[in-house]
Formats: C-alpha cells, structure tokens, sequence
C-alpha cells in the first residue's frame, strides 16, 4: 500500500532559476527575497480581485443639470436588495447591487436597472421604527419610508410607500434631514389649512370620508388643519366672514356642489372686505387670497369666476347659472324638501317637463372671440387679450320666449352630462359659455335634454343658440294679471313676482335685471388641469 502511494507523495522538483544571459551568477539573496514579496502580495490582491468582479456595474450617471448634482450617496435596503441611492434636489434614484452571471463571465453581467422618483411626487417621508405594542415613542431605528403620489387611472391618484432600510441612526438622520429640506422647499405645498365638512353631503358621509380617507393624509404631510362641520346653510360663509384668511395656506371643502359654491363665495366676498371694497358693487373685484380645494385634489391652477349682481347690489360670486327651466326645476324641489332627495329631483324633473313654458326676456351680452392656439399662452397675455377685446365690441341685443337660459364659466361635467353641460368652456380661458334655447315644442325639447347624456352635439338644433362671452344682463319682461297668477304658480317663485334663478345649485329669487360678468383667474383651486384630462372619462360633481 504504502510503495504503491509513494509515487503520488513524492515532492516536485523545484525549476532552477535560468542564469543570466552570458552566463552571469544567479541574483543575491536579497533580490530573491524582494521577488518573493512581491509574489505574496499578487496572490493576496487576487481574491479582492475576484470579489469585485462578482458585483454588477452601475448604471453610469448622465452628465448633472440643474438640481441634478448628487447631494448624498449611501447604501440601502429596498425589496430586500442592496442598492447604491443617489439623492439630489430633483430626484431621489437607486441601482441595486446585482451579483456577476452563475458562469462567472463578468461579461455577461446584466447592467443594474436604475429606478428614480421625482421629489415633486414625495409628499411626506418618515422614520421607520419598531415598536412594542403599546409603545408611542422611541424603538428601534429601520430606515426611512417614503410616502409618493401614484397615478393609478387617467385622472385618479393614489399613495404607496418606499422603504429604505439602514440601521445607522446617523446615516438615517443625515438623509431624514435632507428630505425634510427638500419638501419643505416647495412653496405651492401648504402647511396649513382651514376646511368645512358638510356632514349632509354625499348621502351624508362626508364626515366618515373626511376623517377616515382625508385627515390620515393630511397628518402624514405634517398638514395643520382646522375643521368646521357647518351646522346650517350659510355657517360656512359666516365662519369665513370672520375668518384670518393669513393664517392658512389654502381653503378645503368636502361637499357637494352647494357648498364648494358657498365656500368659494365667502372666499371672494372676505377678499373683497379686507380690501376696504363695497360689497354691494364690485365691478373689479380682488383674487382670493389663498386657494380653494375640493375633495379630492392635487396641484394648483387659476379658475375664472363670475359675479350676479343687480342693478343696486351684489347677489353672489358663483361659477355658473340657469334661467328658465333649470330654475324652475331646483325651485320646485326646493318646495318639496319632504321628499327624499332622489324622488324630489325626479318628481321637480317631471312636474317641470309637464308644465313646460317659456320665459319672455330681453337678453343683452358682450360678444367675446378667444382664438385657438396650438401653444397655451401665458396667462398675464391671455387676459390682456381679454380685456382689449371686450373694450372694442359692441354688446348684442335678444329679445324673445325661451325655456332655457344657461350662462357658465366652466365646464359643469356630472353625471348626466358626461361631456359637461358646456362642454367648450374651459376653467381659465376669461369667458363665459351662454346657451339660449328658444321655444319649442315638449318632444323637441326632451331631445335636446337627452342628447347631454350622449356623445352627440347637444346644441346641434334650430331652437339653440350657443354664444361666447364676458358678461350678460338678463332683463324678465313682468307680467300682470291672470297671466303673473298663472306664472308666478308653474314656476314655482314667489307671490312677489320674483323669477328662480339656479346659480350653482342654489336657488336665488330676483325680479329686476341680473349682470352676469365673468372675472379671469379670480381664484385658485387645487386641482389637474382639464386641459390634461380632454381624453379621459373625467367626470365631477363638485362643480
């Protein structure tokens, strides 16, 4: 056994090192000394050669622009991967750290796909600790989470966190700090807010969405808010006639579409007070002070409002109006509040439908042409055009029967009009749509009405007119007689002879002239731009 393993135990022959050409004596110890140090040191650097040829390149950086230059880099843990993190003014971005192929080729290595968030899409970031059950303060220190706006349909958004986990507490704090900075640099976001909850709106759970759905949101964006659940019709308005409008950043409603009407309304009307104005006639009134929200909201964007007023006093600020047939609807389910809301409106619909009649009036306006650009303009050029134009026109006279009147600054898209009840309007483009549908006949008139609920042209008819303007005045002729016994009972108004008026889905009782006048960019409302959303099935109910 042991002769028959000798063989694989004998020691190697060492190579003799070659001698110098021309026969010179082999180098001193000390050379071979020098030699084999260096030798060690090659086959110790081998295996770090090695390992660095397992990790995956990163994704090469592209050159930095404004706000792109790397404010810190450090290491991270997200979905359970190592990943290089790179966070700048603009941009928070990771690789992770991927090992070299199962061949062991390093050619073969993937390069590591970079993921990047805009930090104008984080809307809160917070330390992540583990706590015991019971404990509110103090734990183990995880990392940081991220809080982002997502785009989960066309027009919808949605929350999701990104966690990245390191248990350094100063490696941490250093990047929690920087976050901070950040987010607290953008001036649109605001810190503060005044909101009104109407708890009958939204079959009455608008509280339940506010508190459970809203306030957790605002609380997670270190959001400071003041919340009034209004009592009555009119608290908000009030509240906001005594309100410090300068200790908040922005106006919230939660409600339907009477109450962002009262809520914009009392937001206008408190400017126009703390600019020293007469509220009775404000031919130019001032901007809102702060923005208007409606649940749900994103970003900012200027809106137009118009002003109803008569003769001798402001009525109200609003964004929209009816004449005629939707005022008699809204005043007839007024009058039957006993109803349940849905069987109301259909009964008013109906009842409105039966005794349909027009209305004889003298309608005067201010014709306005606004060309359509390719390229939007910016929005101080949009209103000087507005206003050089309206100076050069000359108003326009009607006079006639008509079963509508419809005078709208925005669009008005609902539920039964998909496309909007004016459909060619647009929040901020400084004019007013004025429909005016003729007398015509009850078969003629339903379709008409049924044609908003479809993808068809709603004023493709003889009896309907469609104009573009800057401000209207209507004139109702009165009657006297059987004839204002007879109208004052089908259209549901008052024994004073005053017509129904539906401004914003409140009903307003007035018998003299009302000027209607359109007033660019007056407010600003958290919102997306319509103009983003022309191809989605964006529908609204608020306004």
């Amino acid at each position: 056994m042991l002769g028959a393993a000798a063989p694989l135990l004998r020691p190697q022959r060492r190579a003799r090192p070659e001698r110098p050409a021309g026969g010179g004596r082999p180098p001193p110890r000390e050379q071979r000394a020098q030699a084999a140090a260096v030798g060690a040191r090659s086959s110790a650097a081998a295996p770090e050669e090695r390992r660095r040829r397992r990790v995956a390149p990163l994704a090469a950086a592209p050159p930095a622009e404004a706000g792109e230059e790397p404010l810190l880099r450090g290491i991270f843990e997200i979905g359970k991967r190592s990943c290089d993190v790179v966070l700048s003014a603009r941009r928070l971005r990771w690789s992770p750290i991927l090992p070299e192929s199962p061949t062991g080729d390093s050619r073969m290595v993937l390069q590591a796909q970079e993921e990047i968030i805009e930090m104008k899409d984080i809307f809160s970031v917070k330390l992540k600790r583990r706590r015991f059950v019971g404990q509110k303060k103090g734990g183990t220190l995880l990392g940081i989470t991220i809080f982002k706006c997502l785009n989960k349909e066309e027009n919808k958004l949605t929350d999701c966190a990104i966690h990245l986990n390191n248990l350094s507490e100063d490696h941490c704090h250093a990047w929690f700090r920087h976050l901070k900075e950040i987010l607290n640099g953008f001036q649109n976001r605001p810190k503060s807010l005044k909101v009104f909850v109407n708890p009958s709106s939204h079959k009455r759970e608008a509280t339940h969405v506010y508190y459970e759905q809203v306030a957790p949101l605002f609380k997670l964006a270190d959001i400071k808010t003041d919340v009034t659940v209004t009592e009555y019709e009119g608290h908000a308005l009030s509240v906001l006639k005594e309100c410090e409008l300068q200790a908040f950043d922005g106006v919230v409603c939660v409600g339907g579409d009477g109450s962002v009407s009262e809520v914009a309304h009392g937001l206008l009307l408190k400017a126009q007070i703390d600019a020293g104005k007469d509220t009775d006639y404000i031919p130019t009134p001032v901007r809102a002070p702060v923005p208007l929200g409606v649940i749900p909201a994103g970003h900012i964007q200027p809106v137009d409002v118009c002003t109803f007023s008569t003769p001798s006093k402001l009525l109200r600020f609003g964004f929209s109006a009816m004449f005629g047939f939707g005022a008699k609807t809204l005043a007839l389910a007024e009058k039957h509040r006993w109803m349940p809301s849905s069987q109301r409106k259909d009964f008013a619909f109906i009842k409105a439908l039966a005794d349909l009649k027009p209305e004889e009036c003298e309608l005067s306006f201010l014709p306005l042409q606004i060309p359509q650009e390719d390229s939007h303009e910016n929005d101080k050029k949009k209103n000087e055009k507005i206003k050089k134009k309206g100076s050069k026109d000359q108003w326009h006279k009607i006079q006639g029967h008509f079963l509508n009147v419809s005078i709208m600054a925005i669009p008005c898209l609902c539920s039964m009009a998909p496309r909007g009840l004016a459909p060619n309007t647009r929040l901020n483009n400084g004019s007013m749509a004025l429909i005016v549908v003729q007398n015509t006949s009850r078969t003629e008139f339903i379709k008409h009405l049924k044609r908003y609920a479809s993808v068809k042209n709603q004023f493709n008819f003889p009896f309907v007119e469609t104009y573009t303007v800057q401000e209207v005045k209507v004139q109702p002729r009165l009657k006297s007689g059987l004839d204002a016994k007879e109208n004052t009972y089908l259209n549901a108004a008052s024994a004073e002879g005053n017509y129904p008026w539906n401004i914003d889905g409140d009903l307003m009782e007035e018998a003299s002239q009302v000027h209607v006048r359109v007033h660019p960019q007056l407010i600003h409302l958290y919102g997306v731009n319509t103009d983003d959303l022309e191809s989605s099935q964006a529908t609204c109910n608020c306004i």
